[in-house]
């Protein structure tokens, strides 16, 4: 199943893509016309409940098949959110998880022995197909970072590596937009990695029973079309399982947290001269049995 949530004539609203007409079955209207099914009225509620909303959303699709038509909406007809449009807490995101992209950004010393973390403020969140703002009276540096993101679906602490899949509801794409002068210039990632429209994701989860194995995907970037990024997370330093039980270490992982696992090599810094994004640049990031995350630089 593939989960997304959107706005449609103003309002909020979130559902699952039909894979016969690749629209938007409605699950709000769902819950608002449909009385004999337990569905929820958010798509992070959902996550929550887990298996048993999985379940439910199986059960709708099935008993609603003769009728689907009268909650179908039409991709061309609504505005992409993020999956998840208001995390509540910080997106966590792994640096230099793949060697080369280590390699390109300094040397082989830089790459790392231990996980390393930084955050993006749930305020840079956006969706698929929405512009990313150039930011060019603070930044001439704006660089695009293709990844894999893991959503949480069950939460824990000292989660065992053996039992860290288990926690993971389903896997999305995230553009890790990074103005690489302010990185530079504050010293440290936050500022650089947060600015509006600087983290889009997206355009759905595709729940976990349909990926076999995320540990080896294959993940393109363009940009204008032309490949800049191209590798599998076969190539991770420290693979999903590994970099969950490191952040529950201590600290408690929550239904829908948002994870991005890192972003091979190819970024604007990394060639010479570097080429950072400029207005009008589309960029284009797709991830092997997920599907494909477009935003345009505005």
């Amino acid at each position: 199943m593939k989960f997304v949530s959107f706005e449609w004539n103003g309002i909020e609203q979130y559902g699952v893509i039909d894979e016969q007409t690749n629209d938007i079955l409605n699950l709000s209207s769902v819950v608002e016309n449909k009385e004999n099914f337990s569905l929820p009225l958010t798509l992070i509620e959902g996550i929550k409940q887990g298996d048993s909303f999985v379940a439910e959303v199986d059960r709708a699709l099935r008993k609603l098949e003769k009728e689907k038509e009268t909650f179908l909406v039409k991709n061309d007809s609504i505005t992409w959110l993020s999956p998840i449009p208001h995390p509540t807490k910080n997106i966590m995101c792994v640096g230099k998880n793949y060697r080369d992209h280590a390699i390109e950004m300094g040397s082989e010393a830089d790459i790392p022995e231990h996980v390393m973390v930084f955050t993006k403020a749930p305020t840079a969140v956006t969706g698929h197909l929405s512009p990313i703002d150039a930011h060019s009276e603070i930044t001439n540096e704006l660089d695009y970072e293709g990844e894999l993101a893991v959503v949480i679906g069950v939460g824990g602490k000292n989660i065992k590596r053996e039992n860290a899949l288990q926690h993971v509801f389903g896997y999305t794409i995230l553009n890790d937009i990074t103005a690489r002068d302010l990185q530079d210039r504050h010293k440290q990632f936050f500022i650089g990695k947060s600015l509006d429209t600087s983290c889009p994701i997206g355009p759905w989860i595709v729940h976990h029973s349909q990926i076999n194995n995320a540990n080896q995907l294959n993940i393109t970037t363009k940009v204008n079309n032309e490949i800049r990024q191209n590798s599998n997370t076969k190539h991770f330093i420290f693979p999903i399982e590994e970099i969950i039980s490191t952040l529950s270490k201590g600290m408690t992982l929550e239904p829908g947290d948002i994870i991005a696992t890192g972003t091979p090599a190819g970024v604007g810094k990394g060639f010479k001269p570097p080429i950072f994004l400029k207005k009008d640049d589309v960029i284009e990031i797709s991830i092997e049995g997920i599907g494909t995350l477009t935003n345009k630089v505005q």
